[in-house]
């Protein structure tokens, strides 16, 4: 192992007292062999006791450093840890996950033997609630994800993006990091322009993590509207990266406003496309308790709606304001 850090892990951070801690220890239990690395948090000025946690757990550990994120959105934490990264290898990290003793190890051995510019793993929802249990499935599921292989895949392949990832400190560099315009789906965008330069993007489930979703239907919309929201300003810089998932949820609600229209044009017909998604969520909300926890099934249809409704609101929220806004 060199004494010089290889690696170079980054963990935004803002008012995480609960989970930063945990997450700090599966970080610092990993081991690479041939590697050593250094642990970077980018404190967006917490307002609890995550600033006083970590730098705790640096006075006994020197690989971990505490950095002041003043702008405290993701992007300006990615770029900020980017820049004082002494490592060659740049893995991002979540405050709100904890990760496999060789999550390191196999990051990094994946970004040299498979020739890709991008390597990253599945999202592996958990819930330490019923309710969080619940919207865990919900997430992870086809009828919640579409076609987002980094929300349920059983096989590594070649992707659009993938949870969290790691790269080559030049590679990023060249690509100049994240847009600091972004507040959300600021890593999405920058795999866009990375694979516009010709990158690859390998998604890999034994790159292994276990990531805690938002334990209340009020968190989850509001995170599931930003997602939405935000989206469509990436849309409107990169048309060509539309997948098809990300238009299902704005049709369903741009249905429900034309209910009245369709009823008093059609009659009892006019109700046809909420019976369908009606059905369509049981479906989804029996085969989803089916291949996890029965117990789950009444708040399953809640939650897939609350999913639905949130990312669709926020996309056609987003379709008013971003067209203005473009220059910001």
């Amino acid at each position: 192992m060199t004494d010089f850090p290889t690696i170079s892990v980054l963990i935004p951070m803002r008012n995480e007292e609960s989970v930063i801690e945990a997450c700090l220890a599966s970080v610092l239990a990993n081991t690479v062999s041939g590697h050593s690395f250094e642990v970077l948090v980018l404190d967006g000025e917490s307002e609890d006791r995550s600033g006083a946690i970590v730098d705790a757990i640096a006075a006994h550990d020197p690989r971990v450093r505490r950095l002041l994120n003043p702008a405290r959105i993701q992007a300006s934490a990615f770029n900020l840890g980017l820049s004082e990264a002494r490592g060659r290898f740049i893995v991002r990290m979540d405050a709100h996950s904890l990760y496999a003793e060789d999550y390191l190890a196999e990051s990094v051995r994946l970004l040299e033997t498979t020739g890709a510019s991008n390597v990253g793993g599945v999202q592996r929802a958990v819930g330490r609630t019923w309710l969080g249990r619940t919207i865990a499935a919900a997430v992870s599921s086809k009828f919640a994800a579409g076609d987002a292989a980094y929300r349920n895949a059983t096989s590594p392949s070649w992707t659009d993006t993938v949870y969290l990832g790691a790269w080559r400190k030049e590679t990023l560099v060249a690509l100049g990091g994240m847009r600091e315009g972004w507040a959300v789906n600021e890593d999405y965008e920058m795999n866009v322009r990375l694979r516009s330069t010709g990158g690859k993007i390998y998604l890999a489930p034994s790159i292994r993590s276990t990531y805690f979703v938002r334990p209340s239907l009020a968190k989850l919309a509001k995170q599931y509207t930003r997602y939405g929201f935000w989206k469509v300003r990436t849309l409107l810089m990169h048309p060509s990266s539309l997948r098809w998932r990300q238009l299902v949820a704005p049709a369903f609600v741009l249905s429900i406003a034309c209910t009245p229209f369709l009823v008093g044009r059609f009659g009892v017909w006019g109700w046809g496309h909420l019976l369908a998604y009606l059905v369509a969520n049981l479906a989804a909300s029996v085969t989803v308790a089916a291949n996890n926890d029965w117990k789950l099934l009444p708040g399953l249809p809640v939650v897939f709606a609350t999913v639905h409704l949130a990312w669709g609101s926020g996309f056609l929220a987003g379709c008013v304001v971003w067209p203005w806004r473009r220059g910001d």
